[in-house]
């Protein structure tokens, strides 16, 4: 169980935080300021986190969904970061197995195409050695039969035959809540919907942030040692509050994926392959969907509101039709999309896929720390870095002793004692408490062992009580994932408006009237929740012409 995570004590956070001087405070709810916290409380440090949203809510939920092991990496001669990301890659299978999912991913190769089938052979046997790749999942080079033959659908015309490697599938969102889950287990105070509008100084040193609750409407002041940016695409707008946008800054490049059902492009494991203008697209089967991405093209637009363009959409539909010619893909097809924006370091006369993925940090003259850049799967490190920054800087000031980074050696939130013999015996429990197995399933890919945390609140609903297990469910979230938002347990907490869209358009009703007895919303509340439902649906179907660029 997570104290101190719950919707109802949220209001108690927040006065917590402006009751006291934190040792650090993180701009930002994302894996980045999630990763931060949870190092910097591991470490003694006393952490407060403000995210302007929900957690995750930005590019945190909007990638590939791939721990990547570095292989596009390796084309470009980064060989240190192709070791580094698969030593994270393996530390977080260890630590979120739940989360953290190995599955084959199919290289093709081509005549004329970027990859030959002999570099590609000794390309991934260096990528193997370089990421300590576990020997079961080392990589397999194939012939074209024997590509044709695990996945008939492809292209057959220059198929010289392929490479059988392994990536790392994840549910970021939910890896991001976990992880701040985590985080506040060891003692940060988290809190969501809460906006940096001003910082506070002294003697020119930034002591504080001035803050709004988008939920209630109140200004409060919170204060703290150092005060770390980690706000991901707004990390270049929190630097101009501070006066300090100069040198460096983003490039933000979008990156779109799309879904279909899985019997529209039925594939039997990842592929991941080029189109004719040197990008790599990837197909990915999760259950009953197959989803495909990502484009990477530079992005000048709104930052809360990226959108899916019919240019995006038809981009990868065409890729997959080239590469699938019996598939016949139309954008009648796509059942859901998403549109993520990657925050790069801009370097002058680069186009979007040359840049580089490495994180950076910017230390303004007011004191003010930002970390910009970097991936998903590096913001261990990327963490670690900015903790041992922080420590150096304050540990003659704490009056304490504080410990070293340790968050390798953490299991996140719910992945406690996973492995197939618990997983087994946790859908036999459910199936004694006559939840569907389904949904037991479902549950086990969300949650890990903090099922158990449903299984008791459906035990404590009376036994005929209408939508049973969505109630236990929606008490879990609320209580001990600080949900506030019908949308946001649509979205992010489940997933389902990414994966199982007529799954939540289904539960949809139920949701808000659920949540609204739970979180006592009026009929104010109930009809604005209402209305942000009914806004991501209509999204979700549209492909605007374009973008307003800003």
């Amino acid at each position: 169980m997570v104290h101190g995570f719950s919707a109802y004590g949220r209001l108690n956070i927040l006065n917590k935080l402006a009751s006291q001087e934190w040792d650090i405070l993180v701009i930002g709810g994302g894996i980045t300021g999630a990763g931060i916290a949870l190092d910097a409380s591991l470490r003694g440090l006393h952490v407060g986190l403000v995210e302007k949203a929900d957690f995750g809510s930005g590019t945190s939920s909007r990638s590939t969904k791939l721990i990547h092991g570095g292989l596009r990496y390796l084309k470009r001669g980064e060989l240190k970061l192709v070791q580094e990301v698969g030593r994270e890659r393996a530390i977080l299978h260890a630590n979120a197995p739940h989360l953290v999912i190995p599955v084959p991913m199919l290289l093709p190769i081509y005549k004329g195409g970027s990859y030959g089938y002999w570099v590609s052979s000794m390309g991934l046997y260096i990528y193997d050695w370089l990421a300590g790749v576990k020997r079961k999942e080392h990589r397999k080079m194939l012939n074209q039969r024997e590509v044709i033959k695990r996945e008939p659908l492809l292209k057959k015309d220059g198929l010289k035959g392929g490479g059988l490697y392994y990536e790392y599938r994840t549910d970021d969102a939910r890896l991001t809540l976990d992880i701040m889950k985590t985080a506040v287990q060891y003692g940060t105070k988290a809190v969501n919907y809460v906006e940096v509008t001003q910082f506070l100084y002294r003697a020119e040193q930034v002591i504080g942030i001035r803050v709004k609750d988008w939920l209630t409407g109140h200004v409060t002041d919170l204060y703290a040692r150092k005060i770390v940016n980690a706000a991901g695409p707004w990390v270049d707008g929190i630097r101009k509050l501070d006066d300090s946008l100069r040198g460096k800054r983003l490039k933000l490049t979008k990156g779109v994926h799309l879904v279909v059902d899985h019997s529209k492009l039925p594939i039997q494991q990842s592929i991941y392959f080029d189109t004719p203008d040197g990008r790599m697209v990837f197909v990915i089967p999760r259950g009953k969907i197959t989803y495909i991405g990502t484009t990477d093209t530079s992005y000048n637009s709104l930052v809360d509101q990226p959108r899916t363009t019919k240019q995006d959409r038809d981009y990868l539909i065409h890729a997959v039709n080239a590469m699938f010619p019996e598939v016949n893909l139309s954008p009648h097809d796509i059942q859901s999309h998403w549109a993520g924006l990657r925050p790069l370091i801009y370097i002058e006369g680069k186009n979007p896929s040359e840049l580089s993925r490495k994180d950076e940090i910017f230390i303004s003259n007011s004191g003010l720390i930002t970390i910009a850049g970097g991936k998903l799967t590096g913001f261990r490190k990327m963490a670690e870095k900015i903790v041992d920054l922080v420590v150096n800087q304050i540990q003659s000031s704490v009056g304490r002793s504080l410990a070293s980074c340790s968050t390798d050696k953490i299991v996140i939130s719910g992945g406690e004692r996973m492995n197939k013999n618990w997983k087994e015996g946790l859908i036999q429990r459910g199936q004694n408490r006559g939840i569907n197995e389904l949904t037991v399933r479902e549950w086990i890919e969300l949650y890990g062992t903090n099922i158990l945390e449903i299984y008791e609140r459906y035990d404590r609903i009376p036994k005929h009580t209408s939508e049973r297990s969505l109630l236990a469910q929606l008490q879990y979230s609320i209580e001990e994932e600080m949900t506030m938002n019908a949308v946001d347990f649509l979205k992010l907490r489940t997933g389902w408006t990414y994966f199982h869209l007529s799954q939540a358009e289904t539960k949809a009703e139920c949701v808000l009237q659920l949540m609204a007895d739970l979180l006592k919303w009026n009929t104010d509340e109930k009809h604005s929740q209402k209305k942000a439902v009914e806004q991501l649906f209509k999204q979700i179907h549209e492909f605007p012409d374009e973008v307003e660029s800003l």
